[in-house]
């Protein structure tokens, strides 16, 4: 970002407030203005990551984006500090800042400005560029914060926002396993299954290992396989017809699971292994194992299900 504020000393400043009176806001969302600004904002950010929300009254732009900026800051709890400009009251400093089109966000750390965007996003936009800054600038808690809040743009169906998230993380923390499976399952939302691929493919044996990272190579499998396996329909009628064909139970429980349909995929691949479980070199079990593998060790389908196999194995 090519923004820089250099004081001007000829500069015309706003009053400064009376000796003692108090400043208006919350420690973490401030009035501020250009006579405070080294101190609220260039002062403040060299310890935590400060966000600068330049508005006008007038501006109905900025009546959207205000209460939502002010909301997502204080879930941070502090993490972030927000900074709140009137530029109608303070125009030297919108000058110097060269802020030509309102509302206009500046995030500042280490006393410069890092990150910005113009304009008043929707709620999950935000949150994901507070999330962002907190990852690539906050201590460890602001990363977990940070992964807490893109699992949930994730689940909420928000696959873009929660891909910047995780990448951001796993620039900072190219270690992090919940990071790295974070951005393999956005992608695979995202329908870009292709670039999880070769991404997975990239990350360190010993990463691999862990339970996020085996649950996403899990899913892109099980996905593959049911590109193969037939309609549901179509199977569902060959087993009508014929219990005992194991292959059309098999490729029943694939397509399924890749339908949503967990519990029943999991209800055919134990009754196939009831049935055989030697069939196909112990295919049912060892499908089973992909699909608990896939849904997450502490998912209840998965306990239920391991019970039952086990049952199973040692009849």
């Amino acid at each position: 970002m090519s923004m820089a504020f250099t004081p001007n000393p000829g500069a015309p400043s706003a009053p400064p407030a009376p000796a003692g009176a108090p400043r208006p806001g919350t420690d973490i969302v401030l009035n501020g203005s250009t006579a405070t600004f080294v101190e609220d904002v260039i002062e403040a950010s060299m310890t935590h990551p400060v966000v600068v929300d330049f508005w006008a009254p007038w501006c109905g732009p900025c009546k959207t984006l205000g209460p939502i900026i002010e909301k997502v800051i204080r879930d941070t709890k502090g993490a972030v500090k927000l900074v709140k400009i009137d530029i109608d009251r303070n125009p030297e400093l919108a000058t110097q800042l060269r802020i030509q089109s309102i509302p206009a966000v500046y995030a500042f750390a280490g006393g410069r400005p890092v990150d910005g965007f113009v304009g008043a996003l929707p709620e999950s936009q935000v949150k994901a560029f507070v999330q962002k800054l907190m990852a690539n600038l906050g201590p460890e808690a602001g990363i977990e914060e940070a992964l807490t809040e893109a699992k949930a743009l994730l689940e909420g169906g928000d696959a873009a926002s929660a891909l910047e998230i995780y990448q951001s993380v796993a620039a900072e923390d190219q270690a992090n396993p919940v990071a790295a499976a974070g951005a393999l399952k956005a992608l695979i939302a995202l329908k870009r299954s292709d670039e999880a691929k070769k991404l997975l493919d990239q990350i360190p044996a010993e990463m691999a290992k862990h339970a996020d990272i085996v649950a996403v190579r899990a899913t892109l499998e099980l996905a593959d396989q049911a590109g193969k396996a037939g309609s549901t329909t179509a199977l569902e009628a060959k087993l009508a017809a014929d219990a005992n064909d194991h292959q059309a139970r098999y490729d029943l429980a694939v397509a399924q699971f890749a339908a949503g349909q967990k519990e029943e995929a999991i209800e055919h691949l134990l009754e196939l292994f009831r049935r055989n479980r030697k069939w196909n070199d112990e295919a049912a079990r060892k499908q089973l194992v992909k699909l608990f593998e896939a849904m997450g060790p502490t998912d209840p389908l998965t306990i239920g299900g391991r019970k039952r196999l086990s049952s199973l194995l040692f009849a």
